[in-house]
C-alpha cells in the first residue's frame, strides 16, 4: 500500500524557526544603537534641556530665583548670547533689587573643565530682570546701557 501523503500545515499555525543568540543580539543592535546616537544628539544639543525648560518655567516661576536663574542659563547659552557651556556660568543675584529691576550678573568661571585662563572670573554680561511685566533686558555688547533681551 502506498503511504499518505503528509497533510500541508495550515496557514498561520506553523511554528518558526527559533531564534539564534547571534541574530538575538543583532536584532537588539539594529535598534540600541541609533536610539543611543539619538539621545546623545539630543543631549548635546541642548534639546532636552530647552524641552525641560519650556515645561517647567510658568508664570509664578518669576518669582522664584532659583527657577529664574535656571531659565536664563538655558535661554542665554541656546539664543548665541554666550559660547560659555552651561556648567561654566555663574548667576549673581543681587538681592537688594526691587522686583521690577532685578539685576542678574552672568559670571565666566575659568576653572578645570571650564575655557579660559585658569583662575580669573570675568563679567560677561548683566541681565535686568521685571519679574511683574515677565520683561528681560542686558548690556550684552553696551556695558551699563540696557536693550530688551531675545527671546
Amino acid at each position: 500500500m502506498a503511504s499518505d501523503p503528509k497533510p500541508a500545515p495550515k496557514l498561520g499555525s506553523g511554528r518558526r524557526k527559533p531564534r539564534t543568540l547571534k541574530q538575538h543580539l543583532l536584532r537588539r543592535m539594529l535598534v540600541l544603537i541609533p536610539a543611543s546616537l539619538l539621545a546623545i544628539l539630543v543631549m548635546k544639543m541642548g534639546w532636552l534641556d530647552q524641552a525641560a525648560d519650556k515645561i517647567q518655567f510658568d508664570r509664578l516661576a518669576w518669582f522664584d530665583n532659583t527657577k529664574l536663574v535656571e531659565h536664563l542659563r538655558v535661554m542665554v547659552t541656546h539664543n548665541g548670547m554666550t559660547d560659555v557651556p552651561a556648567k561654566c556660568l555663574v548667576p549673581i543675584l543681587n538681592g537688594n533689587d526691587p522686583p521690577e529691576a532685578t539685576r542678574i550678573d552672568f559670571m565666566e568661571r575659568s576653572s578645570k573643565g571650564c575655557p579660559g585662563k585658569p583662575g580669573t572670573f570675568d563679567r560677561l554680561f548683566t541681565i535686568k530682570v521685571n519679574r511683574a511685566d515677565r520683561l528681560l533686558a542686558t548690556d550684552q555688547g553696551t556695558p551699563g546701557r540696557f536693550h530688551a533681551m531675545p527671546q
